[in-house]
């Protein structure tokens, strides 16, 4: 039978499943729309995206469905620690381009996206949820979303910021445990090593703790892969589960075959968390990339830049490995669950999740 909670409730939702946002084109209007359409919620990861891109995108999905969908934008870049010289990083890759047929890296400018044009336009794009991850939202942003009747809601990796959340007039707190996949959303006090490792707790741990903590509808998201994940953190007292991991094997995901194909083939012990890419940690699939640019010999406080200028610098790279199928050189996230991938159709994964779930919450009732 169908699990309610007080986010179907809310959304009107027939699963408490949700796809999560995968800014970098994962999240294709058809993924979305598919995911909604077969009961659960679907979100458009948009950080990336122009105002423009974000307009055309949330256009594609309504086409495509009247169910409720889900937006998700990274909250505005915090201003870089003073002066960056790129040069050692520019250096390092360089080769990387070279063997790609990719004209020498130019060092990335700084450049700040508008995030206020593009929250306006997720604003008028007709999602009924809007998340952020990366930090606290401004509250002039908070108060905008709210004024649109849009449900709001941010990541936390510990208690102490799913408080903050709270504290802050968020309506749902994304607990983010550290198996999953992509970026983390640790933000409490400075970014630092000691900040990051703080903010790796598992999610079985952490959202417990959350639940306690907080008043608001938690979702747990990290390493949740099938219907039994799903039953246990229900009966965490989580709302739903947000997987990312199992749907970029979907059909209708925006990612290469090879990356796809990286993921079924990827063992639970075969990821791992990287600033190589984006310069911000990332959990995803080991790659020569990533061991080389991370080579204990090498000084990494000169040859990974800051986020985004990281991200900045190795996009290029990027973009000509998935045109090339070079999987060593693509940004493979994923979360520790990758045993448990499976290639299918979006509406028939979102399926096959319910019924999983509502087996094992049976078998805990026979049992």
């Amino acid at each position: 039978m169908p699990v309610s909670t007080v986010l179907t409730q809310t959304l009107g939702l027939q699963h408490p499943i949700i796809q999560a946002p995968l800014a970098g084109g994962a999240d294709t209007p058809a993924l979305v729309a598919a995911v909604c359409e077969a009961g659960a919620l679907g979100s458009i990861g948009a950080t990336y995206l122009t105002p423009q891109q974000i307009a055309d995108t949330c256009a594609a999905v309504r086409l495509k469905t009247t169910r409720p969908f889900g937006i998700n934008l990274f909250v505005p870049d915090a201003p870089l620690p003073g002066p960056v010289d790129p040069a050692a990083a520019v250096a390092h890759v360089a080769t990387y381009f070279e063997e790609l047929g990719l004209p020498r890296p130019e060092p990335p400018a700084p450049s700040a996206r508008d995030f206020d044009a593009q929250l306006d336009a997720a604003l008028d794009g007709g999602a009924s949820v809007f998340s952020f991850t990366f930090g606290m939202l401004p509250a002039a942003a908070r108060d905008k979303v709210k004024a649109r009747g849009l449900m709001i809601g941010g990541t936390a990796t510990t208690v102490d910021e799913a408080v903050a959340l709270e504290r802050a007039g968020i309506d749902f707190v994304v607990a983010q445990g550290s198996e999953a996949g992509g970026h983390r959303g640790t933000f409490a006090g400075p970014f630092d090593q000691a900040a990051f490792e703080a903010g790796m707790i598992g999610t079985l741990a952490l959202v417990p703790q959350i639940v306690d903590a907080v008043r608001l509808p938690v979702i747990a998201s990290g390493g949740i892969m099938d219907g039994r994940g799903i039953a246990a953190v229900l009966a965490l007292g989580a709302a739903a589960a947000q997987l990312g991991t199992a749907f970029l094997t979907c059909e209708e995901a925006g990612v290469p075959d090879v990356y796809k194909q990286a993921i079924l083939d990827a063992h639970e012990d075969q990821t791992r968390i990287t600033r190589a890419f984006s310069g911000r940690p990332a959990r995803g699939i080991v790659n020569r990339f990533m061991r080389e640019v991370e080579a204990p010999w090498w000084p990494q406080q000169f040859s990974i830049l800051p986020f985004p200028l990281q991200n900045a610098l190795t996009r290029p790279l990027r973009t000509a490995a998935a045109t090339q199928g070079r999987a060593e050189f693509l940004s493979l996230w994923a979360g520790q669950g990758v045993r448990m991938a499976r290639r299918l159709k979006a509406a028939d994964l979102v399926a096959t999740l319910a019924e999983e779930t509502d087996a094992a919450v049976r078998r805990l009732h026979a049992g």
